[in-house]
């Protein structure tokens, strides 16, 4: 289908008022346009049903993320790529509370016992954390199903979950199936497969705090026990860098055949170049920028986000500059190939995530 040649595009930012959300995402981290009372995530590039974002700049403003992907999908992802909806998923989350200890199924019981085409394998970059935060994530070493259902019926999640310390700055890739949990006062960014299936050990429903019903309780927890990975058990890494240029830092948080995240930053005395060959979600961390990309330019403020089409091709920031690029990996190309040619052995690289 013929059409508006595709440009960095700005897209609708659903936002989720669950309990345990706070006002970091407006305070901390400076977003505009979000409402005034507790806001727990902002979904910054979404595809997800329900949720899928809309354009809001240029002329195919009012078109959904969604019918992009269909009318357009080699030059919003590139060549090779084809799929009903846009893969990669990215948040805000603002621990102020602690969130429920839950998981996400896998590919294969999301297929199996959702009825879905993809779990959700996730990945979280701490950008603010109190001292002595800690997160939840995986199950401790030599626990059993019983062992396990048994410290989730009676809620206690330390008998059996592995408690980590968190850190402004580091980054876990958390496979589908892995039970976890963050907060309180934690902000992180989240990249992750399109979907929102979740299984949740909680007695009490995120959304609005109300009681879950006995039997609703029973029901999740024998969902969840199907989906849990017991052998699964992540830990936080601080990435690796990768010079290149004066005044310019590039350090990849994260990778694996899902999605891969790198942060940038640059100061004043050169510009941030990247080429790319699909499609970057860029998500501003620092003060306002200017981004040229695909012979325009967009203003981005503190916490915002644009989508560059893989047709644009490349990308230039002036510093000061602190963004984020997440995006969909030929993993060989943009990050096994770069890491091993600046000297990286492959069992630093794969700490990444599954390289």
């Amino acid at each position: 289908m013929t059409g508006p040649t595709l440009y960095p595009l700005r897209l609708t930012v659903p936002v989720k008022h669950h309990v345990f959300g706070g006002h970091a995402i407006a305070h901390r981290l400076g977003k505009r346009g979000i409402p005034d009372w507790s806001v727990a995530e902002t979904w910054e590039c979404s595809d997800v049903d329900g949720n899928n974002g809309q354009v809001t700049n240029g002329p195919l403003a009012g078109r959904s993320l969604r019918q992009l992907v269909n009318e357009h999908p080699k030059e919003l992802m590139g060549a090779g790529w084809s799929g009903e909806f846009f893969p990669v998923l990215t948040k805000f989350i603002d621990g102020a509370g602690t969130l429920p200890v839950h998981l996400h199924a896998d590919d294969e019981a999301a297929r199996r016992l959702e009825g879905q085409p993809n779990g959700k394998t996730e990945a979280w970059h701490i950008l603010d954390a109190a001292p002595g935060a800690t997160a939840l994530c995986g199950v401790e070493d030599g626990i059993t199903a019983g062992q396990l259902r048994a410290a989730l019926e009676s809620q206690d999640f330390d008998a059996v979950l592995r408690r980590l310390p968190v850190r402004a700055g580091e980054t876990i890739y958390v496979p589908g199936g892995t039970l976890h949990s963050f907060g309180p006062d934690t902000v992180i960014y989240e990249i992750e497969q399109t979907s929102d299936i979740q299984q949740h050990a909680m007695r009490r429903h995120m959304e609005d705090g109300s009681p879950v019903a006995d039997d609703e309780f029973s029901a999740n927890l024998d969902m969840l026990m199907q989906e849990a990975q017991l052998n699964s058990r992540p830990d936080f890494v601080p990435g690796l860098a990768l010079p290149c240029g004066e005044a310019v830092g590039r350090v990849f948080l994260c990778a694996g055949p899902y999605f891969a995240l790198e942060r940038w930053r640059v100061g004043t005395s050169g510009p941030l170049l990247r080429a790319f060959a699909t499609a970057q979600i860029l998500t501003n961390l620092g003060s306002p920028i200017t981004v040229r990309s695909g012979r325009r330019s967009e203003e981005l403020g503190r916490a915002q986000t644009l989508l560059l089409p893989a047709v644009c091709g490349e990308v230039e920031i002036r510093g000061p500059a602190d963004v984020l690029f997440g995006y969909l990996p030929d993993l060989d190309r943009d990050v096994v190939g770069p890491l091993a040619d600046a000297g990286y052995p492959s069992h630093l690289i794969e700490t990444l995530g599954p390289v």
